[in-house]
């Protein structure tokens, strides 16, 4: 689904990759984890077609993304960035059904875009609130109708960066079991950029550790979280257990 071959990027001045290769199969939640300034977004944003690599090749759902029209693109993958801001104020129902313009002609939605959107915002509990306004909501409420959006997309590819910035404990949480669902119900696939090491454990098929612009470990949660490579990456070392029902966690130890 996913198919980056040698991609480099840099910014003026500021190298970001640095020849990576990396290859995502559908049906499977994969994060992206690393220290600040490892290239986890930027190397998101080429996979949704917002930047181009330097050199190397991308393909996504068998096509460039930096090259496929934006509205048949996003008929198959939706992004969701650290930020987002909406100029007008509108409804949290009308932030969602954004999420359907690629499958809306002339930009009217219909009885099924309704449909889809409010079974998006019961999934990600914010359907309360589509008569508030998005621009009065907390930053974790906005995190919350911003998913909703993208499950309203109805994409197969899910991109997302940090995905669980500002949202409390259980939210976090229950967003991650959502991707699941997507996952398991209709085989979507998400790939997930997050600083947040304890849910990636958890909730991830895979993760994919990036240091310097370049992958350095990739594999199970444990694996690469009790990996030489995850020591380097962060500069300290990580107690990686388990939780009573068997589930992954990690924190930090001594540096």
């Amino acid at each position: 689904m996913i198919e980056l071959r040698q991609v480099g990027f840099a910014f003026p001045g500021t190298p970001a990759l640095d020849g990576v290769d990396l290859d995502v199969a559908a049906g499977r939640i994969t994060c992206l984890v690393g220290p600040n300034g490892a290239g986890k977004t930027t190397l998101l944003r080429l996979v949704a077609g917002l930047l181009a690599p330097a050199r190397g090749s991308v393909s996504v759902l068998g096509v460039d993304p930096a090259r496929e029209p934006r509205r048949r693109l996003a008929r198959r993958l939706s992004y969701l960035p650290q930020t987002y801001r909406l100029v007008f104020p509108y409804r949290v129902g009308e932030v969602v059904l954004m999420g359907r313009y690629a499958h809306s002609p002339f930009g009217l939605e219909s009885e099924e875009d309704v449909a889809a959107a409010r079974a998006a915002m019961s999934r990600c509990d914010v359907l309360p609130l589509a008569d508030r306004r998005f621009d009065a909501l907390s930053g974790g409420e906005q995190r919350r109708v911003l998913l909703a959006q993208a499950f309203c997309q109805g994409a197969e590819l899910i991109l997302l960066d940090e995905p669980t910035a500002s949202l409390d404990p259980a939210h976090a949480l229950a967003l991650f079991a959502a991707l699941a669902a997507e996952r398991d119900r209709r085989g979507a696939t998400a790939l997930v950029v997050t600083h947040d090491l304890n849910l990636a454990a958890r909730a991830a098929d895979r993760l994919v550790l990036l240091h310097r612009g370049q992958v350095v470990a990739d594999g199970s949660p444990v694996e690469v979280l009790r990996s030489p490579a995850a020591t380097r990456a962060f500069a300290l070392p990580l107690h990686v257990g388990a939780l009573p029902g068997g589930a992954p966690f990690a924190v930090p130890g001594e540096p």
